[in-house]
């Protein structure tokens, strides 16, 4: 997630917590049902549907290669996310804070969960993907002063130490100490090359694990959405039934 998105998504996240928590000062009963609380009504399920639609297209090989040859991925993942967070907020605003129902209770939060687990799980997988690209660049760098600064040493140091960094560490500072030699010096400086490479290494496997860890959240975020589409279908249901049944 890019830096000026993840702003205005913040934002927009804030905005929708603070739509929500508006019912401790704020309730209309009947604009739920009045024109214009259908219309928010009617609009924020449309938006909300785009993430469905994304999450489908995701996963579908052959519907994935007819879209995606009109529109990319990188596009419909920023309609995903804008979306995902815009429909709610005008659902919210459609119930006046009007909170009765278990049904309505049961749908509003679950629309907060997956709302912003699915915006804290998106900005730290890109936080994750983004350290490891850093931290790869920064060890290729490291792996080549290295590499150069080994050829440079002379054949005669003692370089066949360098298997444990602490220990070569330790004996160089007490010779630099007791009767420093030419040479020493950059030797101690490759194996605090070798030590940074190594905790680097650890960053990245760390980072990694984290990272293949959010899988399981992909996962859960998922089945939280999946939940969240039978609430709302059912909510439209409940909405037709009990409240337009005068079309018929």
């Amino acid at each position: 997630m890019k830096e000026r998105e993840r702003i205005v998504v913040s934002g927009l996240v804030v905005l929708m917590l603070v739509t929500w928590l508006g019912f401790v000062f704020h309730q209309s009963p009947r604009f739920a049902g009045s024109f214009w609380g259908g219309v928010l009504a009617v609009s924020g399920s449309v938006l909300m549907l785009i993430p469905l639609a994304y999450m489908i297209v995701k996963r579908v090989p052959r519907l994935k290669s007819l879209v995606t040859s009109r529109v990319r991925m990188k596009t419909l993942l920023t309609w995903h996310i804008y979306a995902g967070v815009v429909g709610p907020i005008l659902v919210l605003l459609h119930t006046g804070h009007k909170f009765e129902s278990p049904l309505g209770i049961a749908l509003t939060g679950m629309t907060l969960i997956v709302v912003v687990s699915g915006f804290i799980g998106r900005y730290l997988m890109t936080f994750f993907s983004r350290e490891i690209r850093e931290k790869l660049s920064l060890l290729t760098d490291l792996q080549a002063q290295y590499e150069e600064m080994k050829r440079g040493l002379e054949s005669g140091c003692e370089l066949q130490s360098l298997g444990t960094f602490s220990l070569l560490r330790a004996r160089l500072v007490s010779r630099l100490s007791e009767e420093p030699r030419p040479g020493l010096s950059r030797l101690l400086d490759l194996a605090r090359l070798a030590e940074s490479i190594a905790d680097v290494e650890y960053a990245i496997a760390t980072h990694e694990h984290f990272k293949s860890a959010f899988k399981a959240w992909l996962k859960i975020h998922i089945v939280l959405s999946l939940v969240l589409y039978a609430l709302l279908g059912l909510h439209v249901w409940a909405a037709i039934h009990f409240g337009l049944r005068w079309f018929s």
